[in-house]
Order: C-alpha cells, then sequence, then structure tokens
C-alpha cells in the first residue's frame, strides 16, 4: 500500500463520485492556493471530502471524514467577474490517515483502498439485477434521464457499475455520504436496489394522491398551487441562486446582437435548466450555454479600405513577396466596390524562415482586422478541428471555432499553420473536415459538432501555410488560391538585414545605428558561412547574437566606443564558420554536385559512384526513398543499352558490383529530379573521366533517355549560384520557369535546356 500527501478540497452539498465529474466556481484566495498547488506539485490532484454535518470557518481536522474521493482538476478558466471555474474528475476512493494543516490550507495523507474480492457470479447477479431495476425505474421515474441507460450499457465493472447509479439517483445529500463511505460495490448495489425500490413504492403514492387532486382542481388553480410549491421548494433547497444565475443569462442573452437560430437554441437550453434544476447534465447545457453567449456572432471589425496605406504597410514589414501583397489590394479593390466580395481562400506556400505566418499577420494588421493562428501539423483526428457531440465527457468545440472565439470577430484574418503536415488514420481524415470550412460556397453555413448550430465563416480571410504544395491533400488543392514564397537569393538576404533585422534588433537590444556598424562584406559572410537556409530566419539569429555580445562587453567593460564588423572580424563574435563552400575542382571520376529541392530551399547534393569486382549488382545508399532508387536503376539501364554508342566496355556490367552514394546519408532524399545527375555520375565512372565541379544538371531521366521537367527550380538555381557553379543543364520544359529567377543569377550563369540526355553526353564527354 502507498501512502501519498494530496491537498484537500472540502465541499458542502456536493458529492464527487468515481467517474464522475463536477463543475465548480471560486472566488477565495485559499481556494485559488490550493488549486494552484495542486497544478504545481500534485499532477493537477487532489483529494474531495464532504463533513457530514454543519462545520465552522474554523475547522478541526477531527471533524473530516476519513474516506474521499481522489479527483484530477481537468479544465480551470479565469471568470471576467474574477471568479475561477474549474472540472474536477473523480479517479478513486482513498483512505484517509492523518490531516495536516498550514495557512488555512488542508493536505492529507492518503492511499488509494484496495477493491474487495467479489465472486465472479455472484458480481454478475448483482449487475445484471442492478441494470433490470434501472431500466424500470428510469422508465417510471419522470426526474430521472434516460441518459443514465447508455452510460452504463458498456460498463463490466460493479464497482464503477454502482458508482454511475449513484451519481444519477436524486438521493439525499446524507444518503450519498453513505454511498462514498461504503467501499464495498455488492454492499452499495444493496443500498441502490433498496432505494430505488424505496423511490417507486412512494412515486405510485404521489400519483394516486395527484390524482384524487386534480379531479377537484381547475387548470388555472393547478398552475398556480404548482408555482407556489415550486416556490417554496427553491427557497427550502438554497436555489434562489440559481434563478439570479438564469436571470443573468437571459439579460445577456437580449443585450447581445444573435442571430435568430443561436437566440432560440439559448432559450430551449434555458428552459431545460429552469424546468429541472437538478438535471444530471446541468453542468453540460451550462457549458454549452457559455460556449454559445462567447462566440463573437454579428461582431466585425472596420476594414482599411485605403489601398495606398495597405500597400505601405505590406512594404514596410516585408521585402518583396509581389505577388502576395498585389492578391491583398485586389482582394480590397474588388470588396470596395461590389460590397460584397468573398473572402478568398490563401495558402502561402515556401521553405521554412519565408516569411509565411509573419506575412499572413501583417496582412491582418495592414487590414486592421484582427488575427488569429492555429497549427494542424500532426493532426488525425478531425474532431479536434470541428469539436466533438455534447455526449462526449469533456466535449468542447474544435479549433476552428476557438479561433473565432479568440480572435473576438467574425471577420478575423484565420492563420492554418502546416497543412501540409495532416495525417490520416484510422482516426480520421482532418483534411476532409477542413473542405467544409475552406469551401467558399459552403463555409457560410459551418457546422461545428459540438455548437449543432449554422456559422457563417464567409467573411472570414483564411490564409494556409505549408513547405510542400506536393503533400497538400490533393481535394483541399482545388479550394485554395496558392501563391508560393521562394527561397531568397544572397542579395535579396542583404536587403532583408539592411532594411528590416538589423533595424528590428538594434531596437530590441537597445542599441542604435551610431553603437554599431555591419559592413556589407561582414553580411554576405555571415549568410555564406554562418546559415545554410531559404528564408532569413537564421540570419536574424546571428545578428541577434552579435548584439547580446556587444551589450554584454560594454556592460562588463564599460566600453561605449562604436563597434564595426568586418569580413575579418565576424569570427571573433559567431566562431569557427559552420558552413564551407564543398565546391571543389573535381580530378575524379563518378562524381558530381547535383541540384536537389528541401524544406531548407535548394541545396547542391553530392553524388558519388565507384565499381569493384564483382557479378553486376547495384547497391545504393544515403537515405533515399523509392522514388530517387528507381532513378539509379533507370539510369544503369539505360547505359546499358546505349554502351557501343557510348564507347562503354559492356563486360564492365559483368565482372563488377556498382555502388552508387548520396553524400549527407542521414538526410532524408527522395524526389524525381535526380536520373540526370546519377547518369552522369555512372557514365564519368564508366569512361574514367571527370565531371567539371563548376557544372550541374537537374531532370528526371526515361528508358529512352527522355529528360522530363522538375520543381523548385529557382532554389536549385540559388544554391548552385552560391555555390560557384556557373554552367547548368536544365529539363526543356522548366525553360519558362526562368522568369523567376532572380536577374543576378541569369547574368552570369549559363543555362543549357536539353530534351534528351544525348545532348548532355555530347557537351560533356
Amino acid at each position: 500500500m502507498i501512502k501519498t500527501n494530496l491537498p484537500v478540497l472540502i465541499i458542502k452539498n456536493l458529492i464527487l463520485f468515481p467517474s464522475s465529474e463536477i463543475r465548480l466556481e471560486f472566488e477565495r484566495e485559499e481556494e485559488k492556493q490550493l488549486l494552484s498547488l495542486a497544478e504545481n506539485y500534485y499532477q493537477n490532484q487532489i483529494i474531495v471530502v464532504n463533513p457530514d454535518h454543519d462545520i465552522t470557518n474554523d475547522i478541526n481536522t477531527d471533524e473530516l471524514p476519513d474516506v474521499g474521493v481522489v479527483g484530477l482538476i481537468k479544465m480551470k478558466m479565469e471568470m471576467p467577474n474574477g471568479k475561477l471555474r474549474i472540472i474536477i474528475k473523480g479517479e478513486h476512493r482513498s483512505r484517509i490517515y492523518a490531516y495536516s494543516k498550514d495557512d488555512e490550507l488542508f493536505e492529507a495523507m492518503t492511499a488509494k483502498i484496495p477493491m474487495d474480492q467479489v465472486d465472479p457470479k455472484e458480481e454478475l447477479a448483482y449487475k445484471r439485477t442492478l441494470l433490470k431495476k434501472l431500466e424500470i425505474y428510469t422508465a417510471k421515474v419522470p426526474y430521472m434521464s434516460n441518459a443514465v441507460l447508455s452510460q452504463v450499457e458498456n460498463i463490466g465493472n460493479l464497482n464503477k457499475l454502482t458508482d454511475v447509479i449513484c451519481l444519477h439517483l436524486q438521493s439525499s445529500y446524507e444518503r450519498k455520504l453513505e454511498y462514498i463511505k461504503q467501499t464495498n460495490p455488492v454492499e452499495r448495489a444493496k443500498m441502490l436496489l433498496d432505494d430505488m425500490e424505496n423511490d417507486l413504492n412512494v412515486l405510485e403514492f404521489e400519483k394516486d394522491i395527484d390524482r384524487k387532486v386534480n379531479k377537484n382542481l381547475e387548470d388555472s388553480q393547478k398552475e398556480f398551487i404548482l408555482r407556489e410549491k415550486l416556490k417554496v421548494i427553491q427557497e427550502e433547497l438554497g436555489e434562489e441562486e440559481g434563478n439570479e444565475e438564469i436571470k443573468e443569462l437571459k439579460e445577456k442573452i437580449a443585450s447581445r446582437n444573435l442571430p435568430d437560430n443561436i437566440k432560440n437554441r439559448l432559450e430551449k437550453e434555458i428552459k431545460k435548466i429552469t424546468h429541472n434544476p437538478n438535471l444530471p447534465d446541468m453542468a453540460i447545457i451550462q457549458n454549452y450555454i457559455d460556449w454559445l453567449l462567447s462566440i463573437p456572432f454579428n461582431t466585425f471589425t472596420k476594414d482599411n479600405k485605403d489601398l495606398n496605406k495597405i500597400e505601405i504597410s505590406l512594404n514596410k514589414s516585408h521585402y518583396g513577396l509581389d505577388k502576395i501583397k498585389e492578391r491583398i489590394i485586389e482582394y480590397i479593390a474588388v470588396k470596395q466596390y461590389t460590397k460584397n466580395a468573398k473572402s478568398p481562400i490563401i495558402c502561402l506556400v515556401g521553405p521554412p524562415g519565408t516569411g509565411k505566418t509573419t506575412l499572413a499577420i501583417s496582412i491582418a494588421e495592414a487590414l486592421n482586422r484582427k488575427y488569429t493562428k492555429i497549427s494542424v501539423g500532426g493532426i488525425n483526428d478531425e474532431a479536434e478541428l470541428v469539436g466533438h457531440r455534447k455526449t462526449y465527457v469533456g466535449a468542447m468545440p474544435g479549433k476552428i471555432i476557438q479561433g473565432i472565439k479568440k480572435a473576438g470577430s467574425m471577420n478575423p484574418v484565420f492563420i492554418i499553420d502546416e497543412i501540409d503536415k495532416m495525417t490520416k488514420d484510422i482516426k480520421g481524415d482532418p483534411a476532409s473536415a477542413l473542405l467544409e470550412v475552406l469551401d467558399l460556397n459552403q463555409n457560410n453555413h459551418f457546422q461545428d459538432h459540438y455548437i449543432e448550430e449554422e456559422v457563417d465563416l464567409s467573411q472570414v480571410l483564411f490564409i494556409l501555410t505549408a513547405n510542400y504544395i506536393e503533400q497538400i491533400p490533393l481535394e483541399l488543392q482545388d479550394r485554395l488560391e496558392i501563391i508560393e514564397l521562394s527561397s531568397y537569393t544572397e542579395y535579396e538576404k542583404l536587403d532583408i538585414a539592411n532594411h528590416y533585422i538589423i533595424k528590428e534588433q538594434l531596437e530590441s537590444h537597445g542599441l542604435n545605428p551610431r553603437d554599431v556598424q555591419i559592413e556589407e562584406t561582414a553580411l554576405l559572410k555571415i549568410i555564406r558561412n554562418y546559415t545554410s537556409e531559404a528564408g532569413v530566419r537564421e540570419l536574424s539569429r546571428c545578428i541577434e547574437s552579435i548584439f547580446r555580445k556587444i551589450v554584454k562587453r560594454r556592460i562588463l567593460k564599460r566600453r561605449t566606443n562604436k563597434v564595426i564588423l568586418t569580413e575579418e572580424n565576424i569570427k571573433e563574435y559567431l566562431g569557427i564558420e559552420k558552413y564551407i563552400d564543398e565546391t571543389k575542382t573535381n580530378k575524379y571520376p563518378g562524381y558530381i554536385n547535383a541540384l536537389a529541392y528541401t524544406v531548407v530551399g535548394g541545396k547542391v547534393l553530392g553524388i558519388e559512384a565507384i565499381m569493384y569486382k564483382g557479378t553486376g549488382k547495384l547497391n545504393v545508399t544515403g537515405s533515399i526513398g523509392k522514388v530517387m532508387e528507381e532513378s539509379v536503376e533507370i539510369a544503369l539501364s539505360y547505359i546499358k543499352a546505349h554502351a557501343q554508342e557510348f564507347k562503354i566496355n559492356e563486360e564492365i556490367f559483368d565482372q563488377n558490383d556498382f555502388h552508387v552514394h548520396f553524400i549527407e546519408g542521414a538526410v532524408k532524399k527522395d524526389g524525381p529530379s535526380a536520373g540526370v545527375s546519377v547518369l552522369t555520375v555512372l557514365i564519368s565512372l564508366f569512361k574514367n573521366k571527370p565531371v567539371k565541379a563548376n557544372v550541374s544538371m537537374t531532370g528526371e531521366i526515361t528508358l529512352r533517355g527522355e529528360i522530363l521537367a522538375v520543381g523548385g527550380l529557382k532554389e536549385k538555381l540559388i544554391a548552385a549560384f552560391a555555390h560557384n557553379i556557373n554552367q547548368v543543364f536544365l529539363p526543356k520544359e522548366n525553360e519558362k520557369d526562368l522568369e523567376d529567377v532572380p536577374d543576378e543569377i541569369k547574368e552570369k550563369m549559363k543555362f543549357q535546356f536539353v530534351e534528351n540526355y544525348k545532348e548532355i553526353y555530347k557537351k560533356i564527354f
């Protein structure tokens, strides 16, 4: 038996049973401290005890019971009126061996009460008897909800079954205390059977009395007497406060500009708790009402309509990105012109660090809209997006409604991050759940499973982000306006650093341009030798690191002179260079600097091959996927088919084994663009002729030597340019994509567009 210390929550008139939940509100500081103690030091666990008689403020530990229920704090919410609302879930009964008190806070030494051994046949008999009696009881007792039948249907444990039934019976507080203290499930079952039988007998007497009384009362007299009865009963039970709460809810509904369907739904829910304040699912209904009132229906922010100001604001916060800026200005212009333009569904696609999320936030600020953000990366359960049904324990709305509530308006900029990282499995398909949200013809009737009423999302400006366009689910791509944010060149990064990053970091570190000067050659060295990325996130971190060291030295050495960072002294602040130009003069056959597109943008990828005595086996390494593995096999087959044309001795294929390796083996690689590079490496090996280090290529190969188009051309050429590669072979079909390549790259590099591999062979070999 393991004994543990737990904080003690003392409550009166409300019982927490194992496998049930209660909702409480606290306003006293001592109670809030107790909850913080449980959260910080006891893994959200607390022991709930119920005294069996009235106690004074100065509680004596001798007055407290020796049995309590260990509860888990599932939810904690700060209310606008200063109160703290929590939900506690009962876990199990525990024996209390000793209490201690410190500054009005109680702790108890507890241990879980072991289960009494029950004969399986006896347990089964009691379960069947209880379920039969419960079915009769719910059918005859008007205040007993039928929901309890569905809750107990699949419970196979007598201990849990008795606790669930105890929770729903309309027993007195004292009787429920007896249920808590009774640790033997068989004895609890006997108590329940007795109580249900007594209730049924009393109910028959009541019906008999009502039949006799109703004969002598007219309808008006009956209503008057019933109302008076209800009034007296509520006064006796101390439920006047509940009436005040209902009154407040009605005033809130009247004061809010709610849609008719929401107002009608709220009125129905309030009627339920008004006519029967002791409903077992009272907490569920109250939570549902709170959610409906928290959604900002008919609340809209006023858009900034000055197109010039919007353009200035976007240019101020982000460099380049002309397409997305132009699209936002077009949307505002059309909305002003037609008065009812639907919000576009924009998807920003690009490598990390290129400013997708920050651009979306800048769009919200430029339009004078609120914004909210959710991430769907790794989500595999559609209920996380569209909510759970209210019948589930702990149900709540999905991320879409939660985001609208957080934004506080019905026309925010709603950012959905990482849609290319959603997963689909047995739990559900979240991409399909997003269809209704992102379809312009449907999202004005969006229904969350928890809310169960239509919510108009047509005024929301959805902006989605992704790294790979190929990984966005196809059913979503059709509804998205995709805008690609490509990698930055060195000179674009230089401009961004000078116009944005340095200014921002100077301000955040309390410095000004008179204190620090970074020369252009130093910035280029940081970009080339200390970062390897498509965006500018790592560049920003490097500059931040430099400024931190400068501030530290100013404080420690009390220096106030201006710091000038040059190409020579940058190592003093950033340490040894992380990245060195890997393209060197290549004197060896069987090697090439290939071009690849990765999650961080373009990359120069070394591919090497060797052969040794064997029987013609092919070995491929380098953490590659199925597509690239097949590219190697296709390349070897093509060479074998054209060995005479390439002047290669065919005996090589039967007398040797071949090993092709994609350098940086720890990095996963896959994609249809390595075919021509692998083919060139193998021919270089077989002909014993090296390929120049300043030559590279990209493209997929077919068995007939045709070269197919590839993606990520701009990123690949930016990487090639950064590694001093000045001659690149590209697929003929990609010639149109050269428009997106920066001019400084096109001016200094030579591009050769080819349709068949033989064109490459003639120029290299």
